[in-house]
């Protein structure tokens, strides 16, 4: 896995900062609302909604895998494809995994984005290796601005390769910001940076006037 783009929320304190909403549900009129206010669903039972300060961001412009991606993704190991598998993609990413046993991606959460994706607003990219899926990511767009959710991997440098090629198509499609949310080991490295909550809502003000489209 990615590492999961959000942490455990179970290991959250009971009152935290970051923490702005309890309560409503996970419609697609309540997710777009939130997701263009800055802040995203974390649990169900309750629904909580979080803006996280400081904010992960991946810089569309000055994004470079690192060299030995490079070298690895020059060889073509792998198909990409977007959009064509994105509920295989959510129901990978809600899996088991080797260091996590439970996660945060429940019933109720792969139901609201596959609702999401079905409005046009939740797009996946998915990488293949001899007609398998093996990798893929989840997010969610509102003009120029693409929200990474969770990715998922079966072999080696899958994941990391989504990422890498979803980058590559963002900036392809005029896109501005990508949210990466809450810092992980692997989004650290793989070059994401840290910002202001403040420097985040006025980036994501002028993406999401973007008539970027996915």
């Amino acid at each position: 896995m990615f590492g999961m783009l959000k942490k455990n929320p179970a290991s959250l304190p009971e009152v935290d900062e970051n923490l702005i909403h309890i309560g409503g549900d996970l419609s697609v009129a309540s997710l777009l609302r939130a997701y263009s206010g800055g802040s995203f669903p974390w649990t169900v039972h309750p629904v909580t909604w979080w803006s996280p300060d400081p904010r992960t961001i991946f810089d569309l412009k000055t994004f470079r895998p690192p060299r030995s991606l490079q070298k690895f993704l020059r060889k073509a190991p792998f198909e990409f494809t977007l959009d064509r598998a994105f509920d295989q993609v959510i129901e990978a990413c809600a899996e088991p995994a080797e260091n996590r046993r439970t996660t945060w991606i429940t019933p109720e959460f792969r139901r609201a984005y596959r609702d999401l994706h079905r409005a046009g607003h939740a797009h996946s990219v998915e990488v293949w290796r001899n007609g398998e899926l093996v990798g893929g990511i989840y997010g969610v767009q509102i003009g120029g601005y693409f929200a990474g959710e969770s990715m998922f991997h079966r072999v080696s440098n899958a994941s990391k390769a989504a990422l890498t090629r979803l980058i590559e198509h963002l900036n392809a499609r005029g896109f501005a910001l990508f949210d990466a949310q809450m810092p992980t080991r692997i989004t650290l490295q793989m070059g994401a940076q840290v910002i202001s909550r403040r420097d985040f809502l006025f980036r994501l003000r002028n993406a999401q006037a973007l008539p970027a489209s996915f």
